[in-house]
């Protein structure tokens, strides 16, 4: 496996690329039962179809995915994704984590991270997501590391086979908390 080309280091994560040999690893994290209940899916997809779509990810200029490593042992935790509206600037935000690895705060830093590179490298407005309401752990990490809600959509998703509402949470430049690792990057 190579080693990863890491882009910013937080305190105890970095983003870094993605690794075509991590697939397997993506695949499974995707797919968990959990993670499933948690995007609202109801059916996994197959190894294949997640393989196809690599070259077509890497290629699309608005689909911007960052590996999530732990710093003290370059252990792979979890992925986070940027879907860029290139027009006005904004981007959709989804993160997972391998499910081996939650409960650890790394969907907080994750998170932060990803926004810090999204606001002073991809010079975007506003992130945005969606989570189901349920989805308690998820909002309170998201809240943590800068999301405000901004709206909810009743019974448009599903949680454990029953509709649940979405939450819409958004976050601009200046909601950003704390120290910018870009910026303690660029001071190297």
């Amino acid at each position: 496996m190579t080693e990863p080309h890491i882009l910013l280091e937080g305190t105890d994560l970095a983003l870094a690329m993605p690794r075509r040999e991590m697939l397997p690893d993506y695949h499974r994290w995707e797919n968990d039962p959990t993670t499933l209940i948690g995007f609202g899916n109801q059916f996994p997809q197959a190894l294949e179809v997640r393989e196809a779509g690599w070259d077509r990810q890497r290629s699309n200029p608005r689909f911007h995915q960052f590996e999530v490593i732990r710093c003290s042992d370059q252990t792979p935790v979890g992925m986070t994704t940027l879907e860029i509206n290139t027009f006005n600037r904004t981007a959709e935000y989804v993160v997972v984590i391998a499910p081996e690895q939650r409960g650890k705060g790394h969907a907080t830093e994750a998170t932060r991270l990803t926004l810090d590179w999204g606001f002073h490298v991809g010079a975007l407005r506003m992130v945005w997501l969606k989570v189901l309401a349920p989805n308690t752990a998820g909002i309170a990490a998201y809240e943590k590391a800068g999301f405000k809600t901004a709206g909810r959509l009743r019974e448009s998703g599903y949680w454990l086979g029953d509709p649940a509402d979405e939450i819409i949470m958004d976050a601009l430049r200046g909601d950003f908390p704390g120290p910018s690792a870009t910026r303690a990057a660029r001071g190297r």
